[in-house]
């Protein structure tokens, strides 16, 4: 966040001030839409770095997603069917996040014309 609104430059505040804005609606309306374009992929990586490296939040946070897997596991033996559930669980929330991260930077990227 900070290197994307440090990335905006400073002439566009200072012009700003010198139309008589504000701070906080320069903030609003000039400088936070700029630094969306820079802040929002490199967000998209850690959100899908966050999704994908949790791993350990299985165990902790989805007891649910995990019982379900155990009691398949117990009962049938069949381990690839309990993975499989993981994975495709797994790659859902990877691809969820990642369409709507790109839908995101595609409805704030500049419109060449």
């Amino acid at each position: 966040m900070r290197g994307g609104i440090l990335g905006v430059d400073y002439g566009q505040s200072e012009a700003a001030h010198s139309l008589g804005l504000r701070r906080v609606r320069v903030l609003r309306f000039i400088i936070l839409p700029q630094a969306l374009r820079i802040i929002v992929p490199p967000t998209t990586s850690q959100y899908l770095n966050l999704t994908k490296n949790s791993s350990l939040a299985v165990a902790i946070g989805y007891p649910d997603l995990v019982s379900v897997g155990n009691t398949t596991l117990n009962q049938t033996g069949q381990a690839i069917e309990a993975v499989t559930i993981f994975m495709s669980v797994y790659l859902s929330f990877s691809l969820a996040i990642s369409v709507f991260m790109n839908w995101y930077n595609r409805h704030i990227a500049l419109v060449e014309r």
